[in-house]
């Protein structure tokens, strides 16, 4: 690795940054879901680029999904997480009928496991038809919930939920993806002068499901070892000029249409066939149905002047397609990742 072109959006040029090492850091994918408790920009920008550079990246199917964010009508945007510890202090889901359906399930009911409750909610969503569940806290104490949870109180009011009368709507939204850009225990990529920390790297740390504030443990620790490794070994200065960038024959994108559809059709693609509980024929479907998508998306990336939200959408076709296509290698359920269809081996 050599550096990067870096998108300037203020001046929108593109600025050539030449440089003996090159760390990612760009956080994780949850965009492709649409759904999701991550930041706007977790659009697996860093992931993306290291894959089309021939990086090594594997685990992407392990996706951590939460049970109970809040659901956003508007889709496409972070949701407001509604804590675990909601449920621990009594909080009931019921399905769009009103029944409370997680006692059907587990003898644990609401406090099953993060990935079984998403399990148990996606299975009701899929019978129904249904966009959301609900969490009932109507028969707590609500000056004690308050207590505890202000901010959680205050989110619903601002959104005209009142917890003492009101159910909260909630959906499993994409939290934390497990997987991503191989590393060692310096950071190093299995390209030159490339290295990875955060959630964009695959550092083994989370097996197959991630263990709470284990993210710290990823940026943090691994971004420190990085720093030492540089300190401790002098990189090659690469004797390169390195072009600038040539968007010769490309035009400012006017169908910002292409963008939106494109970025809606491919969000409610991965929730619908790649989401909490998958199957053979919907990974397989999903792939053919991504080629279309990727096709049209290339198309116009080649004709277009670059824009953040074009390469955001192109990043994303990426990031599915390794998703799908791990997801279609697993034979075996493990932590995060459930395909009904092994189960019946």
């Amino acid at each position: 690795c050599y550096g990067a072109y870096v998108l300037d959006q203020k001046k929108n040029t593109i600025i050539t940054i030449k440089s003996n090492s090159t760390l990612l850091a760009s956080g994780g994918v949850g965009r492709v879901y649409g759904h999701t408790t991550n930041p706007i920009i977790a659009t697996g920008d860093g992931i993306a680029m290291a894959y089309r550079a021939k990086t090594k990246i594997s685990d992407m199917e392990f996706i951590q999904f939460h049970p109970t964010a809040m659901y956003d009508v508007r889709g496409g945007r972070s949701s407001f997480l509604i804590s675990e510890a909601v449920r621990g202090f009594g909080a009931y889901l019921r399905n769009e009928k009103g029944h409370r359906f997680m006692p059907d399930y587990d003898d644990r009911a609401e406090l099953a496991s993060r990935d079984i409750v998403s399990q148990c909610i996606d299975n009701e969503l899929k019978k129904s038809g249904g966009t959301h569940v609900f969490l009932d806290c109507t028969h707590l104490d609500t000056q004690a919930f308050i207590a505890h949870f202000p901010n959680i109180y205050k989110h619903c009011l601002e959104n005209h939920i009142n917890i003492k009368t009101d159910f909260i709507p909630v959906v499993p939204a994409s939290h934390y993806l497990c997987g991503g850009v191989n590393v060692d225990m310096h950071g190093k990529t299995s390209i030159t002068n490339l290295f990875a920390c955060g959630e964009c790297s695959r550092t083994g740390l989370h097996g197959a499901n991630r263990l709470a504030s284990n993210s710290l443990l990823e940026a943090m620790v691994y971004s420190h070892e990085i720093y030492k490794y540089h300190c401790n070994n002098k990189l090659t200065t690469q004797a390169i000029t390195i072009p600038n960038w040539n968007d010769k024959g490309t035009t400012i994108p006017e169908e910002h249409i292409v963008i939106k559809h494109n970025l809606e059709e491919l969000q409610a693609l991965m929730r619908d066939y790649v989401g909490i509980v998958r199957s053979d024929s919907r990974l397989k479907a999903a792939i053919k149905r991504l080629d279309l998508i990727y096709n049209e998306v290339e198309d116009f990336y080649k004709q277009s002047k670059i824009t953040a939200s074009l390469c955001e959408l192109r990043n994303m076709v990426n990031v599915a397609h390794l998703i799908i296509s791990q997801s279609i290698a697993r034979k075996e359920n493990k932590g995060g990742f459930y395909n009904k269809d092994n189960a019946k081996h």
